[in-house]
């Protein structure tokens, strides 16, 4: 099997901050950011997918591939998936790292932690990554996922669910999910022929999708969440976070 495949799915849809890919941090698109974050992982070819041609014009200005896809897809991962197909017909990458568009601030190693969480099992389709929860807030909160796992090995979880709600009961930690995914190539390819499952549109969490259809999630738990940019807010804390060029 061959070496990774990271794609970075970035398109021009947020409400809350409109052209979010393009927001300026210290001179730099924020996409640009998330792109050389990802090169510092070192761990292959990196790619953003998208259907804008400014975001493309953004990353191929600081040095970088950029992959058009089609504009009507549901969620990161078929756009991830139709770029893979152009980019790598022959398969030679056989694993595939998705990492979100909107993480300027993202440290190399947590990109690094979980494709070695994927690699560490051969039998995981898909790993992820989670930090145990320490602020109180956040455990009722549902707009922070839980995942919810049995211990496999040290910082390793074989994930059981994921959920919005506060969730397991009783004493013990609760483990913020972070949405950042490594598949094998055939998990890629089996999950997104799969039709949306009941369980993944109540809770609305596409990862779901493949518990339900029996496919392994591991999960690689560190110590930092990654600050994900939403809102006007989440961009200043970016810009403080990242300091000057």
């Amino acid at each position: 099997m061959g070496g990774a495949l990271i794609v970075i799915p970035s398109r021009m849809a947020s409400t809350r901050l409109p052209d979010k890919p393009l927001a300026d941090i210290h001179g730099v698109p924020m996409i640009v950011h998330v792109w050389r974050r990802a090169m510092e992982a070192e761990l292959g070819r990196v790619v953003v997918a998208t259907d804008s041609d400014a975001i493309a014009a953004a990353i191929r200005a600081a040095g970088g591939e950029a992959q058009m896809t089609r504009a009507d897809h549901q969620n990161g991962t078929d756009r991830i998936f139709e770029a893979v197909q152009s980019l790598d017909p022959g398969r030679t990458s056989g694993f595939i790292v998705n990492v979100q568009g909107d993480l300027p601030t993202i440290e190399p190693r947590l990109i690094r932690s979980c494709l070695e969480a994927l690699t560490a099992e051969p039998s995981a389709d898909i790993a992820t990554l989670a930090c145990e929860i320490t602020v109180e807030e956040e455990r009722t909160n549902p707009n922070v996922v839980k995942a919810v796992g049995t211990p496999i090995g040290p910082n390793r979880l074989r994930a059981l669910y994921f959920t919005r709600a506060t969730a397991p009961s009783g004493a013990g930690p609760l483990y913020h999910h972070i949405g950042m995914y490594a598949y094998t190539r055939s998990a890629l390819e089996r999950f997104v022929a799969l039709p949306p499952a009941p369980l993944e549109q109540r809770e609305r969490l596409e990862q779901l999708r493949a518990l339900e259809a029996g496919m392994r999630i591991d999960v690689g738990l560190v110590d930092t969440v990654p600050l994900g940019v939403d809102t006007p807010a989440d961009l200043e804390r970016a810009r403080r976070l990242l300091g000057p060029a």
